[in-house]
């Protein structure tokens, strides 16, 4: 059965290559032209301070070790590609046999992107540095502000509100604002 819909999907990895395999798949999606079928592959990672010796020092940990997530459109062509990329021994929910494997739930993925400071959906959102923007949601809605840094990869942007007379700068989700 094929769905012409976005969804996201877990593939399994051998551990310790799970970002090669995300630079392998991007790089295979793109020279594939699959770019309108495969659209995000994510490595859910967290950073922890760890101190040793007495000096503090950043660790990423691998927040899934062995698994990558991956955004699709679930053709036979798309899960031909990813099935194949060098280092993915297959996807999770696959009940092998030729079957496809089922989509992650959209309240799990949520939870997981959220949890790695990523947008939940990807958003077209048109600015550049200096423009303004009114805000649509969360803590500051309806006001506007000035664009001082876009982060496409996470989808977010710093925006600078003026509030009683003084600059405050925020972090807001693409979805959150609109440009004017």
């Amino acid at each position: 059965m094929e769905s012409f819909e976005k969804n996201w999907y877990v593939l399994h990895t051998y551990s310790g290559y799970e970002n090669k395999v995300k630079a392998n798949l991007e790089s295979r999606a793109q020279s594939m032209g699959m770019g309108d079928y495969i659209f995000r592959v994510v490595v859910p990672e967290e950073v922890e301070m760890e101190e040793k010796n007495g000096k503090k020092k950043e660790i990423v940990h691998k927040t899934f070790p062995g698994y990558v997530l991956v955004e699709m459109v679930m053709t036979d062509q798309s899960w031909y590609v990813v099935r194949n990329t060098p280092g993915v021994t297959g996807f999770v929910g696959s009940h092998g046999a030729g079957s496809k494997p089922a989509p992650l739930l959209q309240e799990e993925i949520n939870s997981i992107l959220r949890s790695i400071g990523m947008s939940t959906r990807t958003v077209e959102l048109e600015v550049e540095i200096g423009e303004t923007v009114k805000i649509i949601e969360g803590a500051f809605s309806g006001l506007e502000g000035q664009v001082a840094e876009i982060d496409e990869e996470k989808q977010k942007l710093k925006v600078n509100i003026d509030m009683f007379g003084r600059e405050t700068s925020t972090e807001l989700d693409f979805e959150q604002v609109d440009k004017i």
